[in-house]
């Protein structure tokens, strides 16, 4: 059982059981190296869908622990070694001296995705993947990471520099637009997120950041609407939105982005 909960109240009933199961693995894999274990994601922001969001982890380790130990531990958390109830388990793992530090890289250890809804992925080479959803996750462990175990992320996760977190965010923006391997509903969702956080300095959930874009941006009242409505449904049973409306959203989006990017000259 997680006994190291911040917040235990914050886990869902469908994922608690699980979770508890990985922190055990994890903790029996790195022994007295393991450093921290922190939820990102939907679970960090108190807004964990069961059925279409994944659970999102984020491991701080010490730069001792053997290379071979991050192939024990994307063995036995891999699904369905360990049948994940979830969408998916996105699990990053970090070195303790590098998550200290502000960085825009990458940087990871390890970076595993697994699960029944997602490709699978087992990385040990952070070159291998796009730098920026890894910054984006690590603003948010900093800002807002559910401990799970050990450490609280706040002392073991630097938040990055603005300059490089608003680096990070544009090019998410750019993802998203583009459109390949994401559903539409989440796509203007994350667009949501991205502005308000660029307007408050604040990760919010994508729900409560698109209710909030909607609440002075009239126009996008309908869009949002439905984006939200299918949020909340399965991922199979996800609502198809208007393509030209989710571009012309994430075209204003990203403007609003680049407009903070360059007031910060970035």
């Amino acid at each position: 059982m997680i006994d190291t909960l911040e917040e235990p109240h914050r886990v869902p009933g469908e994922v608690r059981g699980y979770l508890d199961e990985l922190v055990r693995r994890t903790g029996a894999v790195c022994g007295s190296r393991l450093v921290g274990v922190t939820a990102v994601g939907s679970l960090a922001l108190g807004d964990y869908r069961h059925g279409r969001s994944d659970v999102d982890v984020t491991v701080v380790v010490d730069p001792s622990l053997p290379q071979e130990a991050l192939h024990d531990l994307a063995r036995t958390l891999a699904h369905p070694e360990l049948l994940c109830p979830a969408a998916g388990l996105e699990l990053v793992v970090y070195e303790a001296d590098f998550a200290a530090r502000p960085s825009g890289e990458a940087g990871y250890l390890l970076d595993l995705n697994t699960g029944a809804l997602l490709s699978p992925k087992v990385s040990f080479d952070a070159t291998e993947s796009p730098t920026f959803w890894y910054v984006i996750d690590r603003s948010v462990a900093h800002q807002r990471g559910l401990t799970l175990s050990g450490r609280p992320a706040r002392k073991t996760i630097a938040a990055p520099n603005p300059p490089e977190l608003l680096t990070a965010i544009r090019a998410s923006l750019r993802e998203h637009s583009d459109g390949e391997g994401h559903l539409s509903d989440n796509r203007v969702l994350n667009g949501c997120r991205s502005v308000v956080y660029c307007r408050t300095g604040q990760w919010l959930a994508k729900r409560a950041a698109a209710h909030r874009i909607a609440m002075d941006q009239a126009d996008f009242g309908p869009l949002l609407e439905v984006a939200v409505r299918s949020f909340e449904r399965s991922r199979a049973d996800a609502e198809p939105l208007p393509a030209r409306e989710v571009r012309s959203f994430l075209g204003w989006a990203r403007e609003r982005v680049d407009e903070t990017a360059r007031a910060a000259r970035v």
